[in-house]
């Protein structure tokens, strides 16, 4: 990645020096090539935040205030023939190691060819986002200051094939055939074999989407279905429904998730099942111990109101709430039982200062409450708790080149 942005910033240097020196009668790049570097581009998304936490109830992390360099990643993309396009993106800020089956590292959340077959069909080939619906999730990752729960552990980066189809100016559809993992089933699950968990035989993730606009683009829908197989004869449902409404300085937007996982993905029912609740100074979030959960279920409900105030100020409010259910835990009749309910609320104010280039500075609360069902807290030990932080800091999506 380094050499890389290095070839990148040496190919701008010769592009501005050719401009403004007559020195130059033999130019290293011929000027019939030049319009070459029209069709790349380079952004750089950051998102820094001085945090303080308040009021941690239940919660033993870290208490105080600190600055952390919360998003910071680096894409390029470019147009290297008529009808082919590239597309790259590395976070930096996220784990660097190489996953066995997509053979990528988990910080490369994109690295994808799009070949437009027709003006209004494309193909993408290679690591791609997911097409879930839903405006929580369209969202630039530098806008959202807490996803929801299922957001926050969905596998949204995965390599394999998409198709995207514009049918009109109002109406799109999408469809993709992903790995439903980056890692071989032995390295995720082979310690689980004794819970009739088995290597499936095609790991993949059918995930259909479509977006509509109606009344003038007023009202607008991102709906999506996914599919996948994680395991033998384990299979998962997702389901995202998005809505948005806007109208002059006001935007509204609903979404509504429901999961179900015949083998728990997200990994928060099995957390809780097995004892190792987030309250537990010694839990470490992402880290599973015990058997993967069953039959599991997520329900999720997510707002989000924005208004401009004018144009250098916009307030923004978020509400949210993720419902976890596992089947059959007290006995093997009892049907669906809740294990955790959370809730959040984010309210925020952006200040834009300047006109000709979008970097906004912000301050935001963030407060989640995490309640746990009586059978949570009896059989399992779980501890309701809540996570509160007021944050300062500045959101840029900058366009480097």
């Amino acid at each position: 990645m380094r050499y890389l942005l290095i070839v990148f910033l040496v190919l701008i240097h010769i592009k501005s020096y050719s401009q403004t020196s007559d020195s130059l009668a033999n130019p290293i790049i011929p000027t019939d090539k030049r319009s070459f570097l029209n069709n790349i581009g380079m952004y750089l998304n950051m998102r820094m935040a001085q945090r303080n936490y308040v009021l941690r109830g239940g919660y033993h992390d870290y208490d105080g205030s600190q600055f952390e360099n919360e998003y910071t990643a680096l894409g390029i993309y470019a147009k290297v023939h008529d009808k082919i396009n590239i597309n790259f993106r590395n976070r930096f800020n996220k784990a660097t190691n190489v996953e066995s089956l997509d053979q990528l590292g988990n910080s490369i959340e994109l690295a994808n060819i799009n070949i437009s077959v027709v003006p209004d069909f494309k193909i993408i080939l290679g690591r791609q986002d997911a097409y879930f619906g839903g405006y929580e999730y369209s969202f630039n990752a530098i806008e959202v200051m807490q996803y929801n729960d299922i957001q926050s552990n969905a596998q949204a980066y995965v390599t394999g094939i998409g198709l995207d189809y514009n049918l009109s100016e109002n109406h799109n559809f999408g469809f993709q055939i992903l790995n439903s993992r980056t890692e071989h089933w032995e390295e995720k699950y082979e310690e689980d074999e004794e819970q009739d968990i088995h290597q499936p035989v095609f790991p993949v993730e059918f995930v259909g989407r479509w977006k509509g606009s109606f009344f003038n683009g007023k009202f607008q829908t991102i709906y999506s279905y996914s599919y996948g197989t994680e395991s033998k004869d384990m299979y998962t449902h997702f389901i995202t429904l998005g809505h948005k409404f806007e109208t002059g300085r006001f935007k509204f937007m609903y979404d509504f998730d429901y999961n179900y996982e015949d083998l728990d993905t997200k990994g928060l029912a099995t957390t809780i099942i097995n004892g190792n609740d987030i309250s537990d100074e010694h839990f470490v979030i992402g880290v599973q111990e015990g058997p993967v959960a069953q039959k599991v279920t997520y329900l999720e409900n997510w707002i989000r109101t924005e208004y401009e105030v004018s144009s250098k100020f916009r307030a923004l409010l978020s509400l949210m709430t993720s419902t976890a259910y596992g089947k059959d835990l007290k006995t093997d009749t009892s049907g669906r039982d809740r294990l955790r309910t959370s809730y959040g609320v984010i309210p925020s104010v952006y200040y834009r200062p300047f006109d000709d280039i979008d970097v906004r500075f912000f301050v935001t609360y963030v407060g989640r409450y995490f309640k746990y069902s009586t059978f949570a807290e009896n059989q399992l030990g779980a501890v309701n708790y809540n996570k509160n932080e007021i944050k300062f800091g500045f959101i840029a999506p900058l366009r480097v080149l």
